[in-house]
């Protein structure tokens, strides 16, 4: 365990600082950062070679910290996060308390509640929201596993988790769905 913990703390030192990792979460690798630091936002945007009008997600740890990054969420959103057996991303209608960069011209925000052991320990331990969006440049293939990433992207980011990188399984990439005030919901990935 003790090799986990200490990809946590390093993880969380380089994030501290303003730096961008690559990281393994609850579906494919992904590239993060803090998402309340536009700084490093704005980095992950370079890597990706992604136009800022396109929105990133962010992970939590915890439904209860969703209620801190958006206003007033759907009473619905609550009871799909409990009850989702896989990984679900939801656009909340309205974001706050991140990097505006994250927050979409109509003011939603994408959040995921992560239950994947290290991207679940990493936001705890953060205690902020973390961004993630695939380990890929924007419109390419996004890689299945950590093997599959390209140097490009391994090169570009402040920091590398030592943390199944010998994992070969190909997971999928999470449900997206998107909830207005009113709990209408429109699924965008299934």
């Amino acid at each position: 365990m003790a090799l986990i913990d200490d990809e946590i703390k390093k993880a969380c030192d380089v994030m501290a600082k303003g730096g961008v990792i690559l990281y393994p979460t609850d579906t494919i690798w992904g590239i993060g950062c803090d998402a309340t630091n536009d700084e490093a936002v704005k980095k992950v945007f370079e890597i990706k070679q992604r136009a800022d009008s396109k929105a990133l997600i962010v992970l939590v740890d915890n439904p209860v910290k969703v209620d801190f990054y958006t206003d007033n969420a759907p009473e619905i959103t609550k009871d799909l996060v409990e009850v989702t057996n896989k990984p679900l991303t939801i656009v909340y209608p309205r974001g706050r308390n991140l990097s505006p960069l994250l927050i979409s011209e109509d003011g939603s925000v994408g959040i995921r509640v992560t239950n994947e052991e290290f991207s679940k320990k990493l936001c705890f331990r953060f205690r902020k929201a973390i961004v993630s969006t695939s380990a890929n440049i924007s419109g390419e293939v996004a890689p299945a596993n950590y093997s599959e990433i390209s140097d490009y992207i391994i090169n570009s980011v402040d920091y590398v988790v030592d943390f199944r990188r010998n994992d070969f399984s190909k997971p999928a990439a999470s449900s997206i769905i998107k909830v207005d005030d009113g709990g209408l919901i429109k699924i965008i990935r299934e």
